[in-house]
């Protein structure tokens, strides 16, 4: 791997910031193409950025509990609270992660002073939900409360990102678990993006009455965000020919297993942009400012969509920190970038897995 050097990647990180896949896993082999990106022109250069934590293992998600950073780890289930001076503390170990392959504690998210947490449980996927206790330097959680169960689960193709929206409704990401006709059945809450009330009601809005499905057709998303005007984005991992960035309408069909990328075939919606696995395997996505920000895994690059052209792409930190699992952008306005190179998949650096931090403006 390309020797990584912090103030090199972070100017790279600021300028993406001031702008404003597999076949069965994170990161396959996917075929040679003339067609994969749109030209990508050079970031221009930019001051430093910052370390936020370094020393974790195989971390998946981070959220923010009024300022404080807390952050999911795959395989141990812990939760860990950061101080924001390097370290870190367990918060809680999350009980019932039964972690394999892709499985495991995945996507976080707080909201009124809960932590709701997907995580892989055995033969299922599942969203809890756990009041947040104490002050920051001395969280705990409280007892494990459901808010929905019953997700197909499998050593890969989880999903596993969950997000509030602007319309104070939980979407949640799941992967086909595998199978691929589960993304076109709506009796299956596998291949999906699913919209719940925060005690894991359905919607009366929702597209199809009764059902938490609010788009379909789905391989393996794991990263969503909103714009400023609602619009919800998604990433999508493709099977061996094309990754997707995606626009969500509500009742949506995006194909899967009948197409991958850009088909143009009635009764499916094409996605705006995308990629050769091998450039991308696209995980987390943020929006910041008036870009898109993209964490990729194998293609071990954080890509950046202007939302004024959602067909164009620029490109930063390319094999600078290896695989990124997730970009979030904190309550100061700056944007943090999660690596995964501790999670079987990648060739760890002496600080890996790490959060680095940009301060935007």
């Amino acid at each position: 791997m390309t020797t990584r050097r912090l103030l090199s990647a972070a100017a790279l990180l600021l300028a993406a910031a001031a702008f404003a896949a597999c076949t069965v896993s994170d990161g396959p082999v996917g075929p040679t193409s003339s067609e994969t990106t749109p030209a990508i022109p050079a970031a221009p250069e930019t001051p430093t950025a910052s370390l936020a934590v370094g020393g974790l293992e195989a971390p998946w998600s981070v959220a923010f509990h009024d300022t404080t950073a807390l952050v999911s780890e795959r395989d141990s289930a812990r939760i860990l609270e950061l101080d924001g001076a390097g370290g870190s503390r367990e918060v809680a170990v999350i009980q019932g992660v039964v972690p394999g392959g892709e499985g495991g504690l995945l996507g976080i998210a707080v909201h009124d002073d809960q932590l709701y947490a997907y995580y892989t449980a055995g033969d299922e996927n599942r969203i809890e939900r756990f009041s947040l206790i104490g002050e920051p330097g001395s969280l705990s959680l409280g007892a494990p409360e459901t808010v929905f169960d019953g997700i197909p689960s499998a050593s890969n193709h989880n999903g596993g990102r969950i997000a509030f929206g602007p319309d104070d409704m939980l979407y949640a990401t799941t992967g086909d678990a595998g199978n691929p006709q589960n993304a076109q059945n709506l009796e299956s809450s596998a291949g999906k993006i699913l919209r719940l009330t925060p005690d894991g009601g359905i919607p009366q809005d929702n597209p199809f009455p009764g059902s938490p499905v609010y788009s379909y057709g789905h391989r393996n998303p794991q990263g969503i965000a909103w714009d400023a005007a609602g619009a919800l984005y998604a990433s999508e991992f493709g099977q061996n020919t094309w990754d997707e960035l995606n626009v969500i309408e509500p009742g949506g069909n995006y194909g899967w297993p009948e197409v991958e990328g850009i088909a143009g075939q009635d009764g499916f919606i094409d996605p705006v942009q995308q990629w050769a696995p091998h450039d991308a395997s696209p995980s987390g996505i943020a929006v910041a400012g008036d870009v898109i920000l993209i964490a990729n895994l194998r293609g071990e690059r954080l890509r950046e969509v202007p939302l004024s052209d959602l067909t164009a792409s620029t490109e930063h930190l390319i094999a600078e920190y290896g695989r990124l699992r997730d970009v979030v952008v904190a309550p100061d306005g700056s944007t943090w970038v999660v690596t995964n190179n501790t999670d079987g998949r990648g060739d760890p650096g002496p600080d890996d897995d790490r959060i680095l931090r940009v301060v935007v403006g």
